[in-house]
């Protein structure tokens, strides 16, 4: 089937699923919602982020939307059981990568860098409860302040390595040898990152694990693309197109939709 993969996320960060997704599935088009006037959703209430989540959704399925891929740690944890009751699509959710982190830790003891509503979530508390059964101690600390600075393009800026150098430090004082980024904005921040952090210690995503699951999840369905014809691909957004340009190839053309 030739329509297209839809992605959503609270704006850029979902890119960077993009990204891993079209080197896993190179034949795939996609349609890509930056829903950056809501963002961040990790500092909304759980009902908020589901009704945001439904307004999405029902954009990408008036657009012919074959799979959708919820492209947001926050929106995952938070409503993606209700989408998946609600709508007929299969959906693919974000995870924070902390599984893999669990099995190579050897210090025992994984960070991990999220939005609050993600840390909150009920999902994850299940995965704590996991961790703690294995001995493994799960340091997490919220990112407040990075996902506004990563929408206005100040990555590189002094504020964002203050506010990271205060998040990581005492999480590297603890003992961590894998840091987790649960929020697929902040893989944009890994060379920032990975100047604050000692060598030693990992920085793992769930990028590729979504995009290797999405070949899955169309095989099974038959949805794959039928004809290895060029795909195409359109990013949306709904605020600063200029700002999600920067975060784009030279072919992608990105447009704004009131959505």
């Amino acid at each position: 089937m030739n329509h297209p993969i839809g992605l959503f996320d609270s704006g850029v960060g979902g890119t960077t699923i993009w990204r891993a997704l079209v080197r896993v599935l190179p034949y795939e088009s996609t349609l890509f919602l930056a829903d950056s006037l809501n963002a961040p959703y990790g500092e909304k209430t759980t009902e908020e982020i589901i009704a945001l989540c439904e307004k999405n959704t029902e954009y990408l399925l008036n657009h012919n939307s074959k799979l959708i891929i919820v492209a947001c740690n926050t929106a995952t944890t938070n409503a993606i059981g209700h989408l998946r009751n609600k709508y007929k699509v299969p959906f693919i959710g974000i995870e924070p990568a902390i599984k893999p982190a669990g099995l190579y830790t050897q210090t025992k003891v994984v960070g991990v860098l999220a939005t609050q509503r993600t840390l909150r979530s009920d999902f994850f508390a299940k995965t704590k409860e996991q961790f703690l059964e294995k001995d493994i101690t799960l340091i997490t600390q919220e990112g407040l302040g990075l996902v506004p600075l990563i929408e206005e393009g100040k990555i590189e800026t002094p504020e964002m390595y203050q506010l990271l150098e205060k998040y990581l430090q005492p999480m590297v004082a603890q003992g961590m040898d894998y840091l987790v980024l649960g929020c697929t904005h902040y893989p944009y921040l890994t060379p920032i990152i990975s100047e604050i952090l000692p060598q030693h210690i990992r920085i793992i995503d769930s990028a590729d694990a979504v995009a290797k699951q999405t070949e899955r999840i169309l095989k099974q369905n038959n949805l794959s693309a039928t004809d290895k014809t060029v795909p195409e691909h359109l990013w949306l957004t709904n605020k600063n197109v200029e700002i999600l340009q920067s975060f784009a190839s030279k072919e992608i053309k990105v447009h704004y939709e009131s959505f």
